[in-house]
């Protein structure tokens, strides 16, 4: 048995990288671990901003990564993963993703419910052609829940699935997606904080194992242009304090259920802002595609933004399928909890549910924003979610990301692809 020597400390940043640093055993005992909080306020291409929150005119000062009590298992030898909230001056720090969760399920759990949700991810695998540039993984064979050699040659799932069951990261499914090269990762479902933790690891650990292997796993949404896109879809339900899921008790949409897709659609525009949150998740999010660019709604409907199953009371779910894996895990479960839970608090209706095609026919009529700059306006406008969640995380979120459009506004759609490649 390897003997554990480190600790692997992370957290995940509004860009959803994987912060953190290695420490020895005994400093990770002492419960917490500092960090320069103006990482806040670093791009991907490693400038440094003035993002509201990050103090880079404060003299960059600390924050307290405030660890868990458990120790996760880590892919790596003689390492232990511990994971945490960020705290400033002993209170949880308000840009911290996590604690941004904890906040919206604390909500959640004063009316007597605990959100359950299950996450599934979408990803492609590049490989290196001869002259050392990126390509799709070469599957001639692949097709969508395409399993075994012809979706992947190499075998790159199969360590993925071990490493996995190894270290307690709890897939429920991996599969072939629509296109070569492509693949679907779904965890299972688990109260809200953990299964983002799971998928914060998962994608950490695919990536780690895929650069092992000379490959590239990228959730970029949209890393081929003329490929499908990659999201993120968010089921969630709850628990009342009987253990029961009231989605769907008695077979239908009960009104809790019903008011939740109301206050989604209300806030659809501006959640964006929140779900999709790269220039490039724009090219995946358009009509006609399996994601959720228009305001509505269906009982098991792929080409809607919320899918309902409501068939079993037990395993009844509101599936929302904007979200993309270039947003962290954190952010994207708040931004669909809360939303789901001013549309319950309000007493937003849900409207008819659609009930055309989506491929070339729809009865919406609102959609998302066309690119990240109108995401960003359509969020810093939508007062009543920008409280919810948290003004001063919003804030930094909107500074950050009209940077980021800034920097690559006007870029090629390669030249896009490629700034964010190397991170997502």
């Amino acid at each position: 048995m390897t003997e554990m020597t480190r600790t692997r400390v992370m957290f995940c940043d509004m860009l959803n990288l994987p912060r953190g640093k290695y420490v020895p055993i005994d400093v990770a005992a002492g419960g917490k671990v500092g960090f320069a909080r103006s990482v806040f306020g670093v791009t991907f291409d490693r400038d440094l901003i003035p993002v509201p929150g990050g103090g880079v005119f404060d003299g960059m000062p600390d924050m307290d990564l405030v660890l868990d009590e458990t120790r996760r298992k880590s892919w790596q030898a003689g390492t232990e993963i511990a994971l945490g909230d960020l705290h400033v001056d002993g209170a949880p720090f308000e840009l911290c993703p996590r604690s941004l969760l904890k906040r919206v399920v604390a909500d959640w759990e004063a009316s007597g419910l605990t959100p359950m949700v299950g996450l599934e991810t979408e990803a492609y695998i590049f490989q290196k052609d001869a002259d050392g540039i990126w390509r799709p993984y070469d599957t001639p064979g692949a097709f969508v829940y395409g399993t075994g050699a012809e979706n992947d040659p190499r075998g790159i799932l199969d360590d993925i699935w071990e490493t996995a069951h190894a270290c307690g990261i709890p897939l429920e499914s991996v599969n072939g997606e629509y296109d070569n090269g492509q693949f679907e990762l779904t965890m299972r479902f688990d109260t809200a904080v953990k299964a983002c933790d799971d998928a914060f690891l998962m994608r950490a650990m695919v990536r780690e194992i895929g650069l092992r292997n000379g490959l590239l796993l990228t959730f970029l949404p949209k890393p081929v242009p003329d490929r499908g896109g990659s999201g993120l879809h968010v089921n969630f339900s709850f628990a009342d304090k009987d253990g029961a899921n009231p989605i769907a008790p008695n077979g239908s949409l009960s009104d809790l259920a019903q008011n939740a897709i109301g206050g989604l659609l209300h806030h659809h525009e501006a959640i964006a802002g929140l779900l999709a949150t790269t220039v490039n998740s724009y090219d995946r999010l358009g009509p006609g595609s399996m994601a959720g660019y228009w305001a509505n709604w269906a009982e098991d409907h792929r080409l809607v933004t919320i899918r309902s199953a409501s068939h079993s009371s037990k395993s009844a779910r509101l599936e929302h399928r904007m979200a993309d894996c270039a947003t962290n895990p954190y952010q994207a479960v708040a931004a669909v909890l809360q939303a789901a839970k001013l549309g319950v608090d309000h007493g937003h209706a849900a409207p008819p549910a659609e009930d055309l095609d989506g491929l070339e026919n729809v009865r919406a009529t609102r959609h998302v924003p066309s690119g990240l700059d109108k995401s960003m306006d359509a969020l810093d406008r939508d007062v009543a979610l920008r409280r919810a969640l948290g003004e001063a995380y919003c804030d930094a979120l909107i500074y950050m990301k009209r940077d980021e459009f800034q920097r690559l506004n006007g870029k090629s759609v390669d030249e896009v692809r490629d700034f964010y490649l190397p991170f997502i």
